[in-house]
């Protein structure tokens, strides 16, 4: 016989049982995931490569700022320092500027710097002018024997400039220019290498430009004032630093063509410092300092005007 199981119904006002809740387990507070390390590619450098490549910074940075930093601690040094002592002290114990008084007394060290300020500008304006021309032209201008000019500017950058120094004495001779800063300033001032640098800048800027520019009516020179030279004032910014630096600095030249010392740069003056101060390096460093602070000066002003460039793009809207 089968007996059937049958539920307890619920009837009105009898509570039903409640069965007892089961005991809630304590939750795993969860661990904060661990930051993912980013994944080192193949050219990824080491901490021992990013060591060592701090390090040879660190090393060209003394080799090249070291002598700038001596030379301007002797030339601040007073007269009762010893310059030649063991221990070398690059802070100097009675700085004192009365070094630099000393060489223009002597030395007509201003003059000297007028001369050269005068024979930089030249030679500046030169390149800025004559180098934007030829460059443009070749670049962007169709005209028979191209490709031949191009070739002879190249050939020009194998010849050092000790080559050629003979024959450019006979032509400025021959024009009248010797002991003058004019035949100082004229072979300089329109350098080959600086040509193929602003070719190569003119030749970067899209052609669609000149052709819409081409198309709107404009000519040549407005091509070349509108389109061409906003594109590329970083490379005529570097032509400019590089320019006044080889004209300050130049040695051998304005020594060859001057004979007259009131027409002497301040490179070429400077060297009676070694004869006349043989003896007191304290001034031989405050007239090498004279040298070296314009080319500073020039550096810091243009080099914001190259880096604007460059940040600008080639294209320009």
């Amino acid at each position: 016989m089968t007996t059937v199981r049958t539920e307890p119904t619920d009837t009105p006002g009898t509570p039903r049982p409640t069965r007892p809740e089961r005991p809630t387990r304590p939750t795993k507070t969860a661990r904060p995931a661990r930051p993912a390390r980013p994944a080192r590619g193949f050219n990824t450098p080491s901490t021992a490569q990013v060591a060592a490549r701090y390090l040879l910074l660190v090393l060209v940075l003394l080799l090249v700022v070291g002598p700038f930093l001596w030379q301007l601690s002797t030339s601040l040094k007073g007269p009762a320092e010893d310059v030649y002592t063991r221990t070398p002290s690059f802070l100097p114990d009675q700085p004192t500027l009365g070094n630099y008084g000393k060489v223009a007394e002597v030395v007509p060290v201003w003059t000297y710097a007028l001369n050269s300020v005068i024979v930089a500008v030249v030679c500046i304006t030169g390149n800025v002018v004559g180098c934007t021309l030829a460059g443009y032209a070749l670049a962007r201008l169709r005209f028979r024997g191209a490709k031949l000019v191009l070739g002879l500017f190249l050939a020009t950058l194998i010849l050092p400039g000790e080559v050629t120094i003979v024959s450019q004495y006979v032509l400025v001779r021959g024009l009248g220019l010797a002991d003058s800063l004019a035949g100082v300033a004229l072979p300089g001032s329109i350098a080959m290498l600086n040509v193929l640098l602003m070719r190569t800048a003119f030749a970067a800027v899209p052609v669609e430009l000149d052709q819409a520019a081409l198309v709107d009516g404009a000519g040549v020179w407005q091509r070349l004032w509108h389109i061409g030279l906003p594109n590329v004032r970083g490379m005529l910014s570097v032509i400019v630093i590089f320019t006044f630096i080889g004209a300050w600095d130049d040695f051998l030249w304005p020594l060859i063509v001057l004979n007259d010392p009131q027409k002497y740069t301040l490179t070429v003056g400077l060297q009676y410092l070694n004869g006349t101060f043989s003896a007191n390096p304290r001034l031989i460093a405050a007239g090498t300092m004279i040298a070296f602070l314009p080319i500073v000066v020039v550096f810091g002003v243009c080099q914001r005007f190259f880096f604007k460039g460059v940040e600008e793009g080639a294209v320009k809207g």
